[in-house]
């Protein structure tokens, strides 16, 4: 049976000249219509030939100056279209969108531009279908990792961390990929339904835990964050696995909810009480107000450039009158002197430090926005396959059938022969 759909390796001219005007956006692993919010294409990275987890990229994008782990594909935080200068950009080499359009097929350079590929990292793959268990339980494991460095600076505080319910997640994901692997039906579900129930109870402890970090404005509250984020998923993908696709779609759905409220408010606290300060005349060159919108869309999608230099008039001047006011106001989710200036003399300045920790915070917001984004476009790739009639594994193998795969090409997209109401 021919089905509905195009899968190529390159980005069609006329999504290339939508994202390029503005009237498509990508919103984490899916590329839709501004105005109907109906989508035109999932994006999906490439598997390795031998089926291995895909290698994490790394960035020092971590609260606490760990290694912080993505997806193969890194991408920008949020309604990550075009940004004047990467457009201003590709403009400058071909003249106008036109000339654009037509050279696009042939430049993969252009196209990872025009989707905005730059460099906040996201724990979670672009599409549903390339974050199987084996990827789960690396991410899960680079998590793990961090927290027990993380433990080591916490004991300054006499602050302990829980790390013991990562070996009980591990468990559950070792049960249900092997319950896959049976061959009689009713093993097969008996597990699954097993390994169902440990992460319904890790979404509960890590939701606690999460609700506790970002309570005491934490450093370690994204961390949780991701670990939930992950059980989530795991939950969902086996509902997939069983191909029951309304209970995976509901799941999802009220993940992206507990996710988003509780992202919301950590963002907002990593905003610090003037979020002025991140347009500081030290980070020229590497924090604009067009990154800073872009959190500010997320929260609130009302916020354009022009509304929040007008919010930030008045803290521009505070900071200028006063910046020690401003720096002494910083969360200790970003800085804490009982953890991270100990041993110091009480004349030294941690200023320069602060201020150095600052860029790092933005693209931590930036990365848990881009989580956010591609675990709620996960329910979009759900709604197709019901809407499609595609079973999920076959959904898994789409891959274009005639095209080669040209030489760097990182991604495929799959396009509906029409938009999709979703």
């Amino acid at each position: 049976m021919s089905l509905p759909i195009t899968v190529t390796f390159m980005l069609t001219d006329w999504i290339a000249k939508g994202l390029a005007d503005g009237t498509f956006e990508r919103v984490g692993g899916v590329i839709r219509d501004v105005a109907t919010k109906q989508v035109v294409s999932w994006l999906r990275e490439q598997e390795s030939n031998n089926h291995e987890v895909p290698t994490s990229t790394t960035s020092p994008n971590n609260l606490l100056n760990l290694i912080f782990y993505g997806a193969n594909l890194t991408a920008s935080g949020a309604n990550a279209a075009v940004t004047g200068k990467g457009l201003a950009n590709i403009n400058g080499r071909l003249g106008s969108i036109e000339n654009q359009i037509g050279q696009i097929g042939q430049s993969l350079q252009l196209t990872q531009g025009i989707l905005q590929v730059t460099t906040a990292v996201s724990v979670l793959n672009l599409g549903v279908s390339v974050i199987g268990f084996a990827v789960i339980a690396q991410r899960l494991k680079e998590l793990e990792q961090r927290l027990k460095q993380a433990e080591e600076l916490l004991k300054k505080v006499n602050r302990k961390i829980d790390l013991s319910f990562y070996a009980n997640f591990r468990a559950a994901i070792e049960l249900v990929t092997n319950a896959f692997t049976m061959t009689k039906t009713e093993n097969r579900e008996s597990s699954a339904l097993q390994a169902i129930n440990r992460f319904l109870e890790a979404e509960h402890i890590y939701t606690e835990y999460t609700d506790i970090e970002i309570e005491q404005k934490s450093k370690i509250a994204d961390e949780y964050l991701l670990t939930l984020s992950l059980a989530y998923l795991a939950e969902a993908h086996c509902y997939l696995e069983l191909e029951e696709y309304n209970t995976a779609l509901h799941r999802f759905q009220e993940g992206a909810k507990v996710l988003h409220s509780r992202i919301d408010k950590y963002v907002k606290i990593l905003l610090t009480s003037n979020p002025a300060v991140y347009l500081d005349p030290r980070f020229r060159g590497q924090i604009d107000l067009r990154r800073l919108t872009r959190i500010y869309q997320w929260l609130d999608s009302k916020w354009d450039e022009n509304s929040v230099f007008d919010m930030q008039r008045m803290n521009l001047f505070m900071l200028a009158q006063d910046p020690n006011k401003s720096i002494e106001s910083i969360p200790p989710a970003i800085w804490d002197s009982k953890i991270d200036w100990v041993g110091k003399a009480i004349w030294d300045d941690p200023k320069p430090q602060i201020y150095a920790r600052l860029p790092k915070t933005l693209a931590v917001m930036e990365s848990l926005i881009e989580t956010n984004r591609r675990f709620e476009s996960y329910q979009t790739e759900v709604q197709a396959i019901s809407q499609l009639g595609i079973k999920f594994h076959d959904w898994l193998k789409l891959t274009p059938s005639t095209e080669v795969k040209p030489d760097g090409a990182g991604l495929i997209y799959i396009i509906p022969s029409k938009p999709l109401d979703l």
